[in-house]
């Protein structure tokens, strides 16, 4: 499913998705990916879905959540995938300016060392860019990059976007339990930051279940201590930790909804929840679609959560 949504967005207000990458098409394999580990990393762009295509599918999302009175802010590319992989990344975009809304970007930053890739998102009027690790080991263990990918061209090509980007330019940390929390990490990230001068910095947490075992949350000290030492040499960082809210819309099948929603973006238990309550259907819809092999429930950090079914 090329859209979904819209949902609530921690930095964007209410956003369409938009799922221009098939799983697991990436270049880095995160540890603390949602979607899932990538089985085989990529770095070469190349077409998967004509723009054409996604144009259609967002202009349909678009009316059905107008039908619905749902109201949109952002529409964004933040797929199952890197987008930077999607050669016609910037076609798609001035194909999508006929809608009048603003787009957005989440990208993992790993080709930005490419001109052709610097040159397709200077399209958006937001994009954020990751930046988990200034430091080659820690981004070799949290990323775990394709193995041609070079630490040093990704943090140039970084400054090089920030230095003719006309957007709003953001850059995001995924915090990671005992890897990039310690002091000397997080001083190098602040530096980094200091150079960059992005609109913004967030600072995340992993909220939600994991490609791999063992990545767990930060702890509120951590978190605070990690704030405290990158907003001493970076003043514009924020917490992007907090939990997004259940504000999930439907279209009018809550079955194709779900499985749209939980194929980028796991919904907690409560979410789930109040959706159905929304249209006025109860779980049985949610056991159907387990039963279905659509839908599974697992639990991460204390809440069960409810991700799409997809084959590796």
């Amino acid at each position: 499913m090329i859209t979904f949504g819209p949902v609530p967005s921690r930095r964007l207000g209410r956003s369409l998705g938009i799922n221009n990458i098939p799983p697991k098409s990436c270049s880095y394999s995160c540890v603390y990916c949602q979607v899932g580990t990538t089985h085989h990393r990529e770095i070469i762009p190349r077409t998967f879905y004509p723009p054409e295509e996604i144009l259609v599918a967002v202009e349909s999302s678009l009316e059905a959540a107008d039908r619905a009175g749902e109201t949109i802010d952002y529409l964004t590319f933040v797929p199952d995938g890197e987008p930077m992989l999607d050669e016609n990344l910037g076609a798609t975009i001035e194909l999508l300016r006929q809608f009048g809304l603003k787009i957005a970007v989440i990208s993992n930053s790993s080709l930005i060392w490419r001109e052709d890739v610097r040159e397709r998102l200077s399209k958006p009027d937001w994009l954020s860019l990751k930046i988990d690790s200034v430091d080659d080991i820690l981004w070799r263990k949290i990323n775990q990059p394709h193995p041609d990918l070079q630490l040093e061209k990704i943090l140039e090509g970084v400054q090089l976007m920030a230095n003719t980007f006309q957007g709003e330019l953001t850059t995001e940390t995924m915090l990671v339990n005992g890897v990039n929390d310690n002091i000397n990490a997080l001083s190098e990230i602040g530096d980094f930051l200091t150079q960059v001068k992005p609109d913004k910095a967030y600072l995340a947490a992993p909220i939600r279940p994991t490609a791999e075992a063992g990545i767990h949350t930060p702890t509120e000290e951590q978190v605070n201590q990690a704030y405290q030492i990158i907003s001493q040499k970076f003043s514009r960082l924020e917490y992007l930790i907090g939990y997004e809210g259940n504000a999930f819309s439907s279209s009018g099948d809550i079955s194709k909804d779900l499985l749209s929603i939980t194929s980028v973006h796991p919904m907690r238990e409560d979410a789930v929840h109040s959706l159905l309550e929304k249209n006025g259907l109860k779980w049985d819809v949610i056991n159907r679609l387990i039963d279905n092999g659509l839908l599974r429930e697992i639990e991460y950090e204390g809440h069960h959560f409810y991700i799409r079914a997809m084959k590796t």
